[in-house]
């Protein structure tokens, strides 16, 4: 029962992922411009260049703001992860117990 379950939440899971999978590269997208952003914005010397790199930054949060659905996604995939150590851990428990012992015996 337990193996049917961890193969239905896995199915859900990634169907959810794969659902949200253009979301979360539009995320992605986003929070690395913010970061590129915020590195040029520390090194910036004059106020013009740090007024441009911050409008950049805001720019970036905006857009990763707007991809409510990739956290969705990131979850689904946070979920996947732990089920699949879950299977790993109840197949490697399984296995354990199958061997025969002088003690079983």
């Amino acid at each position: 029962m337990k193996t049917f379950l961890l193969i239905c939440l896995a199915v859900i899971a990634s169907i959810t992922l794969l659902a949200n999978l253009g979301p979360m590269i539009m995320l992605l997208i986003s929070v690395a411009i913010a970061y590129y952003g915020v590195r040029k914005f520390v090194v910036a010397d004059t106020t013009g260049k740090k007024v441009g790199w911050g409008i950049v930054i805001l720019i970036g949060v905006s857009m990763s703001l707007s991809n409510i659905p990739a956290l969705i996604g990131v979850v689904a995939l946070v979920v996947l992860y732990y089920t699949y150590k879950k299977w790993q851990q109840e197949k490697n428990n399984y296995y354990k117990d199958d061997y025969l012992t002088w003690d079983k015996l």
